[in-house]
């Protein structure tokens, strides 16, 4: 029997990051208003941590918010694979090696990877791409999350989770995430990345 293979949230950890985000919606509002993480930027970043994390529905929307902010299509399915070297700056580059080490490592990036970040940008730029990733990572287990109760009954349960927890997860976060399905499977019948 096959298993589900994303990450996704438990309990206690949907608990802890619901905790993060509320206490630093000062934070978020400030990053929205950024000028040194762009929008562009932020999408570059958010791509390549969902390209990590597996997210159907990030993966459409952040794709969708990226071209729209001005990355090129190109630039994009490259940083969607990971293969992002080139075509970043040498202003954007500490960032997205960093959201990827995050991704990879579930939230337990390399020390070394975390100064250089804090050292290249400064405190409070470092903490605003810190806060992207942690955004765009909640977003991703969310949708994985849903995603897993539906593998649940296909009969290809997520390893360790809870078919309650998936369920009400599900229920919480259909009126969000339903919507969009049809959309994706479109986009995968079309052959369309």
């Amino acid at each position: 029997m096959e298993s589900f293979d994303r990450r996704i949230f438990t309990r206690r950890l949907l608990a802890q990051d619901v905790r993060y985000l509320f206490c630093h919606t000062r934070e978020i509002s400030d990053l929205m208003r950024s000028r040194t993480v762009t929008r562009a930027f932020m999408e570059r970043i958010m791509s390549v941590v969902t390209a990590v994390n597996d997210c159907p529905y990030c993966s459409w929307y952040h794709a969708k918010q990226a071209l729209e902010s001005g990355v090129d299509p190109d630039e994009l399915r490259r940083l969607v694979s990971l293969e992002f070297y080139a075509d970043a700056s040498d202003l954007e580059l500490p960032a997205l090696l960093y959201a990827q080490d995050y991704a990879e490592t579930n939230r337990h990036p390399d020390p070394f990877v975390r100064r250089r970040l804090v050292e290249f940008y400064g405190d409070e730029t470092a903490g605003h791409i810190s806060l992207a990733i942690r955004m765009i990572t909640f977003g991703n287990l969310a949708g994985n999350t849903f995603d897993a109760f539906l593998s649940r009954l296909e009969g290809a349960p997520a390893p360790g989770s809870s078919a309650a927890f998936e369920f009400l997860f599900f229920v919480c976060s259909a009126p969000f995430l339903l919507p969009i399905r049809p959309m994706l499977e479109k986009l995968q019948f079309s052959g369309t990345p």
